[in-house]
């Protein structure tokens, strides 16, 4: 059943700053200010709808910086795309290690400041409201998590970042935290939504969406394992080993139909991010209003004429490498990827080429002819297709990482074989190199793949110019984190220091 968590919306006006501006506005009939709202179990519920909120807005705010085109148009295995290299510069630059503190996907720390604030004011306002200590304390965590997931996103980019837990006042200025501590503060603000043990380890039917227990492992897990952080290992085996234990989640046989429709909240997945067609109402102007995504269309089929999808603009090409990385029988090849030749062959569709054509797309998220069904507003920012942020593949693949790397007892090898045994390919044996490399290949476009060659220390032999068609600049360590925006810069009053790019 597909549910979106975000329903409320409409009742906050637009309080989309970063940490260096003021945050949240509640407006009714008349106007109600911040300090005086919150009075009520109701209205605590009504901020933490809106803390979830700027989930929806990474793909498009004023900027297409959908996370996962962001992060593997970094990576070896998809190209940045559009109609020329002069379309979306933030993309392009991104995609070449040529990203300046004026040309960088800005609207990320933008939208991930936004989420900050909204998750603080519930965690601020919760021990004022008298209400169920019980349902107070699922707010609260749930809040924790949010902050946790919205830092998560900063940290990995741009590591060195403004970091607080209450919200600024004027002049919205606090200092930087080097990546180390930010990393520290934002793990163990988790462990404490963990310690309060009141999340469920899944959602209630109709309430998909919503942070869970098996979610907040899930990040922590990615935390962990990119700070390569030994000292917690153990415990991030142990929760990998509670979702696992826990049965509710499972891989589930049909690769291929998880990306579909009906495949949103199937077994196999943890955690989505949602978006709704039926009834949407994202427009260029209002961005934020409550609806689909843009991104089927933005990496969809250019000129498409057929049957199957919808016509798209063509950023995000898959790489040919990626596509005949798999092997023949591997169902995750033609289960992710759309090799448009077969499909012409097998169809009669056509397509007009544009920048980085291979004639490749991700078959994971390009628009499904009428994936916008029931818009209301713009049809291209109302598709209904679900992030898919965390699923259980991953789970496993965590497991067995973290067996070999020494984090304690299992059978790494058993974790391995099920997502090969799904894959319908043979065995191989469970070293860290085999596990990294099934990574890539289970998560081909979903995000992950540039992450994981800076943490395991790849990414400066793998994401070479020589090895790439297009690049002339190699990654090297001082492109870990990105330029940070010279807008922050400017309003910072000296408090922050630029990153070395």
């Amino acid at each position: 059943m597909k549910k979106i968590f975000l329903i409320l919306s409409t009742v906050f006006a637009l309080g989309l700053y970063s940490c260096s501006d003021s945050f949240l506005v509640v407006e009714s009939k008349g106007s109600i200010l911040e300090s005086d709202y919150y009075k009520s179990a109701d209205r605590l519920y009504s901020g933490l709808v809106a803390a979830y909120d700027p989930l929806q807005w990474f793909d498009y705010f004023y900027q297409y910086n959908s996370l996962n085109m962001v992060s593997d148009i970094m990576a070896d295995d998809i190209y940045c795309g559009g109609s020329n290299e002069g379309d979306q510069p933030i993309l392009v630059k991104a995609h070449f290690y040529t990203a300046t503190p004026t040309d960088v996907p800005n609207m990320i720390w933008t939208t991930a400041y936004s989420g900050i604030n909204r998750s603080n004011i519930v965690i601020a306002k919760a021990p004022e409201i008298e209400m169920d200590e019980a349902l107070k304390a699922l707010y609260v965590a749930e809040a924790k998590v949010l902050k946790s997931f919205y830092y998560n996103i900063l940290w990995k980019f741009w590591g060195n970042i403004p970091y607080y837990n209450e919200n600024l006042s004027f002049p919205y200025i606090c200092d930087q935290m080097q990546a180390d501590q930010v990393y520290q503060s934002v793990i163990t603000t988790l462990e404490e939504a963990l310690a309060a043990n009141v999340l469920p380890m899944k959602a209630r039917v109709g309430e998909e969406g919503r942070i869970t227990r098996a979610m907040a492992y899930m990040l922590y897990t990615e935390m962990v394992l990119y700070q390569n952080d030994e000292s917690r290992f153990g415990k991030a085996l142990l929760y990998m080993k509670e979702i696992i234990d826990s049965k509710q989640y499972s891989l589930v046989g049909d690769f291929k139909g998880i990306w579909e429709e009906n495949g949103e909240w199937g077994p196999e997945s943890v955690w989505e991010i949602n978006y709704i067609s039926e009834g949407g109402v994202r427009n260029w102007g209002s961005p934020i209003a409550t609806g689909g995504s843009v991104y089927p269309v933005l990496i969809g089929i250019p000129g498409y004429v057929g049957n199957a999808f919808c016509d798209g603009w063509g950023f995000s090409p898959v790489a040919e490498s990626a596509y005949t990385m798999y092997d023949q029988g591997d169902i995750r090849r033609d289960g992710g990827i759309l090799d448009f030749s077969k499909h012409a062959s097998e169809t009669g569709a056509s397509y007009t080429a544009r920048w980085q054509d291979t004639g490749y797309f991700l078959l994971k998220y390009i628009g499904r002819k009428n994936g916008n069904h029931g818009y209301t507003a713009d049809p291209n920012l109302n598709y209904g297709n679900n992030q898919r942020v965390y699923r259980y593949a991953e789970t496993l693949l965590n497991a067995a990482e973290l067996i070999v790397r020494g984090a304690g007892s299992g059978d790494a090898q058993t974790y391995l074989n099920e997502i090969r045994t799904r894959a319908q390919v043979p065995t191989v044996s469970a070293t860290l190199d085999n596990i990294l490399e099934e990574r890539h290949l289970e998560f081909m476009g979903e995000g992950k793949r540039y992450w994981d060659l800076v943490r395991s220390g790849k990414a400066q032999s793998v994401l070479t110019a020589d090895k790439h068609q297009y690049r002339t600049e190699s990654w090297t360590p001082q492109k870990k984190y990105w330029p940070i925006p010279q807008s922050e810069i400017d309003k910072s009053a000296g408090t922050l220091t630029q990153n070395p790019y």
